[in-house]
């Protein structure tokens, strides 16, 4: 009988166990017939009798042989189901490992009852001060958690728990390099992510702090990031964000001196004087739960993620944007497939995920162009100095959200080994742009930054024009922007009507049938339009009070490519079929070749918002690279997967082992892959949405596909 079909529709899992223990242990099962049918048990080494397997009872069995086998642990040292006493309620602990002196205490408790994290670390936590054991650990075999018990309010994530030849002390003191930190990545070992460890940390720290909570994980992550960076240079250098046993008050001030070298190096996150607001109580905790975790991968994706939640919970929510999932943003850069010498911005940046992605887009192509491969640590790495003048000289973003600009000001500043060309900009009022030249603060952090953009503009007399070959951006649905000064700028904050005639006036232009929103706004008010009835009309503009913020950054996007140049924008779906938005599709037809419109499935920005959108594709029209035509093909496609469930969660790829068995689809960091539909990951999967327009495209000879390989 295999253990699997004993866990299956459980809470328990058995990913954390190796073959050989599964192994063992399915040898060791013994079948019984009871009234029920067959009923699989076997003999447990610590109790010595024959016991049932439940889904709880497998792994306790499977943890068992890791205590004994791997960990050194004698049989002699343990108990099963071992009695704690509350008051007059009595509990029992799934296993309990006594100390090696006084063989009455507890040492080490390991709690399998509660399948959530939560509920299991709550109840590791009492049994572990109602014992007084320094020790807990808690599994349901898919994730597994180790603590030490500093004092009853302070429970400290550690790396793993002593062998029975080390002492509690040996783990703490351990050094760490890099390599370690690779091999024993909590992110893969322990499968949660970094956002579970944050959510963690709130929990149980945080919000008790009295602090910012946005703040202070940015600090700690900020200098972990530059901590892992400093050992990735330096293969021998001993990571220094890590507790080795010092006292809470030296921990602080070793981190304190890291952040401050972070702070330096990587200029205009941070004030110059910001320090880490934690106790030393509550530093040590954190610093526990993250000590850990490999942040840096080939792609930045697990900071990503965290930096997400953390802006979403401080501010975005609350203004309509919500940040685009990363396989979206990856179907875009594909689809749009930038060139290292091409120039792109994205207007509402969030936390940078569309310029990010298109730098290592384009960072794969340079380096298959020299013959290198890109390592699971590429982004601390130090590279190609083409991959780092792309990034400083043709990446740029803005965004009016401070804090999304400082995560996207470090995602950059890293991709750019120290430059990054993030601005703190209000992008639809391009007019007061120069006013911030004004505040000091903002001078010191963006004017290298502001200098480059300037030179992009179409004309040196204004900050409306700009020459970017690509714009990509998730602008903000939500709010109207109100300020006649604002949407005076802008063609889109009108609105026409037309006022009918009882003739057409002597000497008039007479074109038949209705004008468009374009040729309403060209009206100088000399033609006068025929309709189908045979009456006259002439045009009437109107300046609107108000105006939906997506449409003005449509607009204001197209102000900002060259011609030829193009744009992936995400829109809700009433934009493409609404009667009361035809003029914004007029608008923009009258610009651009529309070259591709994806529709999203509904899920995909929950739970922030079930709003239902699309993904709109256009490339201005030019004499050369893309020649005005009447009539053309346009790529449709629709997103099947859903890639989250209906709360939000996202819902991974799994695979079949040899065996037969339904397991987890894992890309080559180690990580889970989403299940989409929207492009082929890293050949892992079935190709999608992107490589279909990639091959519509070079049918279509559309200028930045042509004589280009499909791309995976």
């Amino acid at each position: 009988m295999k253990l699997t079909d004993i866990t299956k529709g459980s809470q328990y899992d058995l990913s954390l166990f190796s073959d050989e223990k599964i192994a063992k242990l399915e040898s060791q099962i013994v079948l019984r017939e009871g009234k029920k049918g067959s009923i699989p048990s076997l003999s447990c080494i610590v109790r010595r009798k024959e016991i049932k397997l439940t889904p709880e009872e497998v792994v306790r069995q499977l943890y068992l042989l890791i205590l004994t086998e791997d960990m050194g642990y004698p049989v002699s040292r343990m108990e099963l189901e071992y009695e704690v006493t509350f008051g007059r309620e009595k509990k029992r602990a799934d296993i309990v490992i006594f100390d090696k002196q006084q063989t009455t205490s507890p040492y080490i408790i390991v709690e399998l009852k509660k399948p959530k994290l939560k509920d299991g670390k709550e109840q590791l936590k009492s049994y572990c001060n109602a014992t007084g054991a320094p020790i807990g650990v808690w599994s349901n075999g898919k994730s597994i958690s180790y603590y030490h018990r500093k004092d009853p309010n302070y429970f400290e994530d550690i790396s793993n728990i002593p062998r029975a030849d080390q002492k509690l002390s040996d783990i703490l003191s351990e050094r760490w390099t890099i390599a370690d930190l690779i091999a024993k990545d909590k992110l893969v070992s322990e499968r949660k992510s970094l956002k579970d460890l944050i959510l963690e940390m709130e929990d149980e720290v945080l919000a008790g702090a009295g602090v910012d909570v946005f703040e202070e994980v940015f600090k700690l992550i900020f200098t972990k990031l530059f901590d892992e960076m400093e050992s990735g240079r330096n293969k021998d250098r001993n990571l220094e964000f890590r507790n080795y046993g010092d006292t809470e008050t030296e921990l602080r001030d070793r981190i304190q001196a890291l952040f401050d070298k972070a702070r330096s190096k990587w200029e205009g996150v941070f004030s110059p004087d910001a320090k880490i607001l934690l106790t030393p109580s509550h530093l040590s905790v954190c610093v526990a739960s993250l000590q850990d975790v490999k942040l840096f991968n080939s792609n930045l994706d697990v900071v990503d993620e965290a930096f997400e939640y953390l802006i979403n919970k401080s501010s975005k929510g609350e203004k309509g944007q919500y940040f685009t999932p990363r396989y979206v943003i990856d179907m875009c850069v594909k689809m749009l497939n930038p060139k290292a010498s091409e120039r792109m911005i994205d207007t509402a940046s969030g936390s940078c995920g569309f310029p990010v992605h298109t730098i290592f887009y384009v960072w794969e192509q340079i380096l298959k162009s020299k013959g290198l491969e890109r390592s699971h640590l590429f982004t601390l790495e130090q590279k190609p100095a083409e991959c780092t003048d792309y990034v400083n000289d043709n990446v740029f973003a803005i965004d009016f959200d401070e804090k999304a600009v400082r995560v996207s000001r470090t995602l950059n500043l890293i991709a750019g080994d120290g430059q990054t060309n993030v601005l703190h900009l209000n992008t639809l009022d391009y007019e007061r742009w120069e006013q911030n030249l004004d505040n000091e603060d903002w001078h010191d952090t963006y004017f290298e930054g502001w200098k480059k953009l300037k030179k992009l503009r179409a004309r040196k007399d204004n900050y409306r024009d700009f020459t970017f070959d690509i714009v990509m951006a998730n602008p903000p649905f939500a709010g109207d922007v109100k300020e006649s000064r604002i949407l005076a700028k802008y063609d889109m904050s009108r609105s026409v009507s037309l006022e009918k005639l009882k003739n057409a006036p002597r000497g008039a232009c007479v074109e038949q049938g209705e004008p468009t929103f374009p040729q309403a706004l060209a009206n100088t008010g000399e033609t006068i339009y025929q309709m189908s009835d045979g009456t006259y009309r002439k045009t009437k503009l109107k300046q609107s009070t108000n105006m939906s913020r997506d449409i003005l950054f449509v607009e204001r996007n197209l102000d900002f490519l060259k011609p030829g140049g193009r744009m992936a924008i995400v829109l809700p779906q009433g934009r493409f079929n609404n009667s009361s938005d035809k003029a914004l599709r007029e608008y923009i037809a009258d610009r651009c070749r529309i070259l591709a419109v994806v529709g999203l499935h509904g899920n995909v920005f929950k739970p922030h918002t079930g709003t239902k959108t699309s993904v709109l594709f256009v490339q201005k029209w030019d004499d050369e690279l893309c020649p005005r035509v009447e009539d053309y093909n346009i790529f449709f496609a629709t997103m099947q997967e859903p890639s989250k469930d209906n709360s939000g969660d996202k819902i991974y790829r799994n695979t079949t082992n040899e065996e037969g068995e339904n397991v987890p689809l894992l890309d080559s960091h180690g990580h889970l892959i989403v299940k989409h539909d929207l492009f082929n990951h890293d050949g892992l999967t079935e190709d999608g949405i992107a490589e279909a327009f990639a091959e519509f495209a070079k049918k279509e000879e559309l200028s930045f596909f042509v004589d280009a390989p499909l791309t995976k």
